[in-house]
C-alpha cells in the first residue's frame, strides 16, 4: 500500500517504509517548505533511529541543517517547531500501530500539518520522480535536546493542585514516559512506563478497549480517582473513571468546557469536534455558553480549523484535543492534565469523575464501528438512499462522509482515511432504537462485504 496518506507517511516497515524513502523524504522536505533547517525527533520504535539517521543524511544532502531533538513525543517536536519559529520538523513516528509499521509526521511553520491537501502530494511527487543532486555545501546536524526540558517547563505550568489525587497511568511502553514521569506527583501508580518498541503488553492504541485491561484494572484495585492511558507517540490519550470504566474520548470533549469553565473562568468561545461527535457532548458544551462547530476527522483538518474558529479547545473521538495555548496543536499530556484538574475540583468537592461523565452522556451511543470491505462508496450510497428516502432529515452534512442527523437518533458514515476500513457511528435516544438502526446498516453494508 502506498504509505502517504491522508495526515502523514506510515506503513510497514521493511516494505512500504524504508531508509531509501526516509533519506529522499529527507532530502526534499526543504525544497518542499523552503526551510534552511529542518527540525527532527523519533519515536523507540525498533526501526525509528536508522531511519532518523538516513532522513537527517537527506537533509544534510541537500544543504539544510538538522535540528534534532532526539527521543521525543510527537508534541514535543510541535512545541519545538512554534517555539523556534520553523519553517519544518518531522517526528519519525508510526503513533499508535503495531511495532512493525513507522512513519513520519511533517509539520510547516506554525506546528502546522503538512497533509495530503496541504504539501504531501507534492512531497510524494519529488520523492516519486526528482533526482537527487547533493550539494556540495552539505548542512549540519545541531543537538537541540535542550528543547524537552522547556517543554517539560512549559507543562509543569498546568501541573500544580494534583497532589489530591489517586492517579493511575498507563504510558503503553512508549514516548509519554519521556515526559509525564516528571509532571504528574510522586504517588502516581505507573504501568508500562519503560520504552519498549516491542509494546509487550499491549499495542499503543488505548483507543481499542482490549488494550485498556490493564490500566482498567490498575485503576480499580489501586483505588484511583482516575486512570490515565497515552498511545505510542504521547499525542492522543484515553482516560478511565474510578470504577474501572472506559470513557469514550468525545465526551472527555465535554470535560475540557468543564475545566475552561469552572477553573479558568472561561465562560464562552468557540470550540470544535469532529464529525462523529456525540449530541450529549454537543449539548453540555453549548449549556455551558460555548459555540460548537463541527468538522472533518484528523489533526491536518482538525489544527487548521481551529485556528479559523479562533477556538479556545476541540476533541475527536479519537482522543486528540486540540488547545489554542498550545498553538492549535493536540498534546496528550496536556489534555491530560486539564482532565486531571476538573477530577482534583470534584474531588475537593466531593464528586467523583464518573458523576461528571454522567451528567454529560444523555443517548445511547454505538462508539466507532469497522467494517473492511472494498465497495465502501457503494455501501455509502445504499445507506444513504435507505436512510434518506424513508424519512427527511433535519440535517445533512457530507464534509466527511455523511452524518445525517433525525430528532431521535443520527448515524454518521465515512470511510477511513488511513485504513481500509467503512467507519459507522450511531446514536439514538433509547438503547433499543440504537439497536435497531444498527441492524438495519449493518444489513446493507453486509450486501457489500
Amino acid at each position: 500500500m502506498d504509505p502517504f496518506k491522508a495526515y502523514d507517511i506510515r506503513g510497514i516497515y521493511g516494505t512500504e517504509i524504508n531508509e531509501d524513502l526516509a533519506y529522499r523524504i529527507g532530502y526534499f522536505i526543504p525544497r518542499l517548505l523552503k526551510a534552511d533547517h529542518v527540525i527532527v525527533g523519533r519515536d523507540i520504535r525498533l526501526s525509528s533511529e536508522s531511519l532518523h539517521d538516513a532522513l537527517v543524511s537527506g537533509v544534510l544532502d541537500s544543504g539544510s541543517d538538522v535540528w534534532d531533538l532526539g527521543l521525543s513525543t510527537t508534541p514535543m517536536v510541535y512545541f519545538a517547531t512554534a517555539k523556534l519559529a520553523s519553517d519544518a520538523s518531522v517526528q519519525i513516528t508510526a503513533s499508535h500501530n503495531p511495532p512493525q509499521y513507522n512513519g513520519f509526521k511533517i509539520s510547516r511553520r506554525g506546528a502546522l500539518p503538512v497533509g495530503g491537501d496541504s504539501g504531501l502530494e507534492e512531497l510524494e511527487e519529488l520523492v516519486r520522480n526528482e533526482k537527487i543532486e547533493i550539494k556540495q555545501a552539505k548542512g549540519k546536524a545541531i543537538d537541540y535536546s535542550y528543547m524537552k526540558d522547556e517543554y517539560k517547563a512549559f507543562l509543569k505550568e498546568f501541573a500544580s493542585g494534583l497532589e489530591n489525587l489517586n492517579i493511575s497511568v498507563d504510558c503503553s511502553s512508549g514516548m509519554a514516559s519521556l515526559i509525564v514521569k516528571d509532571i504528574l506527583p510522586e504517588n502516581t501508580a505507573w504501568l508500562n512506563d519503560t520504552f519498549d518498541g516491542h509494546f509487550p503488553a499491549h499495542e499503543p492504541n488505548p483507543l481499542e478497549v482490549k488494550n485498556c485491561r490493564d490500566i482498567m484494572k490498575a485503576t480499580v484495585e489501586n483505588h484511583s480517582d482516575i486512570g490515565v492511558i497515552y498511545d505510542g507517540d504521547a499525542d492522543r490519550v484515553m482516560f478511565i473513571d474510578e470504577k474501572g470504566r472506559f470513557i469514550q474520548p468525545d465526551y472527555i470533549t465535554a470535560v475540557l468546557g468543564f475545566y475552561y469553565s469552572k477553573i479558568r473562568n472561561m465562560e464562552s468561545g468557540n470550540t470544535l469536534v469532529d464529525i462523529r461527535t456525540s449530541r450529549s457532548t454537543e449539548e453540555y458544551l453549548k449549556n455551558l455558553g460555548y459555540s460548537v462547530s463541527m468538522w472533518k476527522v484528523g489533526h491536518a483538518f482538525a489544527k487548521v480549523k481551529l485556528r479559523e474558529i479562533d477556538g479556545i479547545f476541540g476533541g475527536e473521538l479519537a482522543g486528540h484535543y486540540y488547545i489554542k495555548e498550545f498553538f492549535y496543536c493536540d498534546s496528550g499530556i496536556l489534555a491530560s492534565l486539564f482532565v486531571l484538574k476538573a477530577a482534583s475540583l470534584l474531588k475537593k468537592e466531593g464528586k467523583s469523575f464518573s458523576s461528571l461523565i454522567e451528567s454529560v452522556v444523555k443517548y445511547s451511543n454505538s462508539g466507532e464501528i469497522n467494517f473492511r470491505l472494498e465497495q465502501k462508496d457503494e455501501a455509502i450510497e445504499a445507506l444513504m438512499r435507505k436512510f434518506t428516502e424513508d424519512r427527511a432529515p433535519e440535517r445533512v452534512l457530507d464534509f466527511d462522509g455523511y452524518r445525517v442527523e433525525y430528532p431521535d437518533w443520527w448515524f454518521n458514515v465515512r470511510k477511513s482515511n488511513t485504513e481500509p476500513y467503512l467507519r459507522i457511528v450511531a446514536e439514538a435516544n433509547t438503547p433499543s432504537l440504537l439497536d435497531e438502526k444498527i441492524r438495519e446498516m449493518k444489513k446493507i453494508i453486509g450486501m457489500f462485504s
